[in-house]
């Protein structure tokens, strides 16, 4: 019996440090279970469960963490009242709620950076003010791209989006300098030494004030020009179990998280078009996040990619902003630019060539909660599957690993992660995917997560590069 992937409830950590997205995936009230297609009296099998006690597939260590937080939001969520309340709703409570979240962290700031400094006045209002105009500035940005016209949304997500960044980088820095203050004053208290005087204390909140914004404005600068620079080609060689020798060298331009939009427009899109012809690909396969915005708006810029060109064809499956963007009015401009978009099914590649291989979408994680007739279904989109082929599946999120492992694919490309896109919240996207990006291997499936082609809400990189990934099939015998 197929079995598909529902989706009520979802955390999404790398959102939920720094992305609009957090509102629309908390307030989709997802469980994370698997519920059954076609037998209702069957019971639902909790998620982190299934992950847990499932002894066909080995799982490697650095998921372990991974599955015992998606077990204990199984448990904690599981008579959840908010599951019956409308979308709506939902997204409206989240949305205020996170709306407290970023009052509180700048009125954190205020604290640290204004009050604690004495700021005398005038430059106290203005300091206040100016937290309180770039407070407001988030959420502009955030909903800028689904409610205003394409010129006045890319005028209004700019300044919020860089802002957001550097939000997070000056947020975790006065975080890290609090706690070096919480452990030399519990020094002091242990080793009977005086604490300081007012003035000294002082003298101190003025200088970590000071170090810490030149410290998060050095390294936001840094990670600005990280962002914007062009993504490299990484080129690599996947050894596919059973490939015919006739297909061995078959080529898969992987594209992912381009997020055309308000901040990357259409040059944007046109420069990733002519670099992935360049490579000449068998194959195309674009995992997701290829939008960003209502329809409306951003239609112009993805023209480009009719122009996108591979010898077997341009397909794609579906992300997370895919849906928050509009999917339905999204779909048929996908299939008019010439993308073949894998809603749960699969293709064959090359029939005429040693029996040829198989290509495989699923819908977003996360699709199930936003369209009723979204999210995965594994078992309906390998329906009909050739087993003496070899399988590739396309999956937004890597989190699909464990299934796809247990039903044979060779090979999963995934995005979603951005590879953390801003240290330090990648370490908060790994408690929600098992894989933050590269090249693993679970059983006998290999997956490879890109960290994105380009970026999400702020223009910025640290510690990860976007790419254009150039996968090379060969045989594993070769």
């Amino acid at each position: 019996m197929g079995t598909k992937i529902h989706c009520d409830r979802d955390i999404d950590a790398t959102h939920a440090s720094f992305s609009a997205s957090v509102i629309l995936e908390l307030a989709s009230a997802s469980h994370g279970r698997y519920e059954p297609r076609h037998d209702s009296h069957q019971p639902l099998v909790p998620l982190g469960e299934l992950l847990g006690q499932s002894s066909r597939v080995a799982r490697p260590r650095t998921a372990a963490s991974t599955i015992s937080v998606t077990r204990f939001f199984d448990a904690a969520l599981k008579h959840h009242p908010w599951r019956a309340l409308p979308l709506l709703y939902r997204f409206i409570t989240f949305f205020l709620f996170a709306l407290a979240i970023l009052a509180g962290i700048h009125s954190y700031f205020w604290v640290r950076l204004v009050r604690d400094t004495q700021v005398p006045l005038p430059y106290r209002t203005w300091t206040t003010a100016i937290c309180v105009a770039l407070a407001c500035s988030v959420p502009i940005s955030l909903m800028a791209p689904r409610l205003m016209p394409r010129p006045w949304a890319a005028y209004a997500a700019w300044p919020g989006y860089i802002w957001l960044g550097f939000m997070l980088l000056l947020l975790a820095a006065l975080v890290g300098t609090d706690l070096l203050r919480l452990i030399l004053a519990i020094g002091r208290a242990v080793s009977s030494r005086p604490q300081l005087d007012p003035a000294a204390r002082l003298r101190l909140a003025r200088a970590l004030a000071v170090a810490v914004v030149v410290v998060s404005a050095v390294v936001g600068s840094h990670s600005i020009f990280q962002g914007l620079r062009e993504p490299v080609v990484r080129e690599l060689r996947i050894a596919i179990p059973g490939l015919p020798t006739a297909l061995a060298g078959t080529t898969i331009v992987q594209l992912t998280d381009l997020h055309i939009g308000a901040t990357k427009s259409r040059n944007f899109a046109s420069d990733i078009v002519r670099r992935s012809n360049a490579l000449s690909p068998d194959v195309v396969a674009i995992t997701g996040d290829l939008v960003e915005g209502r329809f409306g708006s951003g239609r112009e810029d993805t023209l480009s990619l009719a122009a996108l060109r591979a010898r077997q064809g341009v397909f794609m499956v579906t992300g997370n902003h895919e849906y928050y963007s509009g999917l339905r009015e999204w779909l048929p401009e996908l299939q008019r630019l010439g993308i073949r978009v894998l809603r749960n099914e699969h293709v064959v590649i090359d029939g005429d060539r040693g029996g040829g291989w198989e290509l495989a979408g699923i819908e977003d994680w996360n699709g199930g909660s936003v369209e009723p007739d979204g999210g995965p279904d594994l078992a309906r989109a390998l329906a009909g599957h050739d087993p003496t082929r070899p399988l590739v599946l396309l999956s937004h999120q890597p989190r699909a690993i464990y299934s796809a492992a247990q039903a044979g694919v060779a090979l999963m490309l995934s995005g979603h992660t951005h590879g953390g896109q801003i240290w330090p919240f990648k370490y908060l996207v790994r408690l929600q995917q098992p894989f933050l990006e590269g090249l693993h291997k679970v059983g006998q499936t290999q997956l490879y997560v890109s960290p994105g082609t380009g970026y999400w809400g702020p223009p910025m990189r640290l510690g990860t590069r976007g790419e254009i990934t150039r996968i090379t099939l060969v045989s594993d015998h070769l």
